[in-house]
């Protein structure tokens, strides 16, 4: 006989029993020990659980897009988490930045754009937010599409005193998909504004120009 369906959602954070939390480090980042509980689908509740959780802030990147030019801008920069990948650790990425306290995530987007690319957005398109990865860090990205005008565009940009060297790249449209589609462009953020891009790229084109 077929299980009845079920609506998901039943479950909210009243749901999860915190035992305690435990501060392990505190630096540039933060990770905490959590005991916890939580209830389960046929209505008892897990043993306890112990987990480190990456406590990190949230954060915004946005996909530059000239839709008279069909070109969009790519940041190439180092990153320590891809150096034991089989790949170069300098990636392409999007604009982005972490969100400040009192900051909306589209004051950091035209913060960012003029530090990390010299660029000013005419305006930005949400695309959505996401939860980078819920089983070990509570960092959630707000993932926007920004006009930008690449007629001018491109150049080394970053603050210096925070140690950035940024590399901003002028790529068209399908050049931007075609790496996407072999592998070089492997980022979730990129990756997934990458995307948006092929749906929504003529409505933009008609749209914002």
């Amino acid at each position: 006989m077929p299980q009845k369906k079920t609506a998901p959602f039943q479950f909210d954070a009243n749901d999860v029993r915190i035992e305690s939390q435990e501060p392990l480090y505190q630096g540039f980042f933060r990770m905490d020990r959590l005991r916890l509980s939580h209830a389960r689908f046929d209505g008892s509740y897990t043993g306890t659980i112990d987990r480190e959780m990456f406590l990190r802030g949230d954060a915004t990147c946005v996909l530059p897009y000239d839709p008279v030019r069909d070109e969009v801008v790519l940041l190439e920069q180092f990153r320590p988490g891809a150096l034991w990948r089989d790949q170069s650790p300098w990636l392409l990425e999007l604009i982005a930045g972490m969100n400040e306290p009192g900051e909306t995530p589209e004051d950091v987007a035209h913060r960012e754009a003029e530090e990390e690319a010299g660029l000013e957005f005419r305006r930005l398109e949400r695309i959505c937010d996401y939860l980078v990865s819920p089983g070990g860090t509570t960092e959630m990205v707000s993932l926007y599409a920004g006009w930008v005008s690449t007629e001018n565009a491109g150049g080394l940009f970053g603050i210096a005193a925070e140690n950035e060297d940024i590399r901003a790249h002028v790529f068209t449209a399908d050049e931007a998909l075609a790496m996407l589609a072999d592998g070089t462009i492997n980022n979730a953020a990129a990756i997934i504004s990458l995307q948006w891009l092929t749906i929504h790229r003529a409505r933009l084109r008609e749209s914002w120009s």
